[in-house]
């Protein structure tokens, strides 16, 4: 299992040439700020999975491993390094920096102290809080999708469909391959991730963005590559439902999902889905 984490451009010149039109999306966020937006950390690219929202303010979702110090193989939230709670993170389209006050991984190692192995591997979130003067800035719904229209508190079953939005820079800003939909091949570790397939995995930089069901309920956030399960390389995706019920019962915050707009799963994306890549 390695974690997605850091890229660079070098490798995004001829893909950004070959892909020089502008998205024919139905859904387009109206929001500078939305789900699969790119949030950079401490030189870290990774894209932003959902809308939070409490009394004290607007926040943007990212993987836990986003701030992580050490390798793309410290995948493990118990004992891998990470930059500390206070982190400025720079969000695409926000005027000014935003502030990590949630991670999953610093949580579990200085208050819960966690030695569930499943929590430890799996639970991979982090809260941003974007600055009061970019909160009237924020689309809560997924680009292209649309939704989320809830959160999935029952798993993904192996065959179900899944969908989702990825910003990797190594696409160069263009975003005709960043919406994928593809199938879930189940769920493991007590539910705290699901394995999935889409037509081409997420790459470095599309870490944590946002996954959601086959009813456009927000499912999970991309967080691993896999390699040698059935598909040959595939996508471990961390449980949303499980990841927020853990910060709203071990932190201060008690921010829950922004729903966003009307979901359709009926689109096809250029990069295409498995039935045209399996025939």
């Amino acid at each position: 299992m390695t974690a997605i984490r850091r890229v660079s451009l070098a490798a995004a010149v001829a893909l950004a040439a070959f892909l020089a039109t502008p998205l024919g999306a139905s859904h387009a966020a109206t929001g500078a700020i939305h789900p699969g937006v790119q949030t950079f950390t401490n030189g870290a690219q990774c894209t932003a999975n959902f809308i939070f929202r409490d009394a004290t303010g607007t926040y943007i979702g990212q993987a836990a491993h986003c701030s992580g110090t050490g390798g793309n193989t410290e995948t493990n939230g118990c004992t891998s390094g990470s930059l500390p709670i206070g982190t400025q993170v720079t969000v695409t389209g926000a005027s000014k920096p935003g502030t990590m006050v949630y991670n999953s991984w610093l949580t579990m190692q200085q208050v819960t102290h966690e030695t569930n192995a499943d929590v430890c591997q799996y639970n991979d979130l982090a809260l941003v809080k974007l600055d009061p003067a970019d909160a009237g800035n924020v689309d809560p719904t997924v680009p292209f999708w649309g939704g989320p229209v809830g959160t999935n508190t029952a798993g993904a079953p192996s065959g179900s469909k899944v969908y989702s939005y990825g910003n990797s820079e190594l696409r160069g800003g263009a975003t005709q391959l960043s919406p994928k939909t593809g199938v879930s091949l189940g769920d493991r570790a007590s539910g705290w991730s699901h394995v999935v397939s889409t037509a081409s995995p997420g790459i470095p930089g599309d870490s944590g963005s946002a996954f959601l069901d086959a009813t456009g309920n927000a499912l999970g956030v991309l967080s691993t590559i896999e390699v040698g399960t059935p598909g040959g390389v595939d996508n471990g995706v961390g449980d949303i439902n499980k990841e927020v019920n853990y910060m709203h019962a071990h932190s201060s915050i008690a921010a829950p999902i922004v729903l966003g707009g009307p979901f359709n799963g009926n689109q096809v994306p250029i990069g295409g889905g498995l039935g045209g890549l399996l025939g």
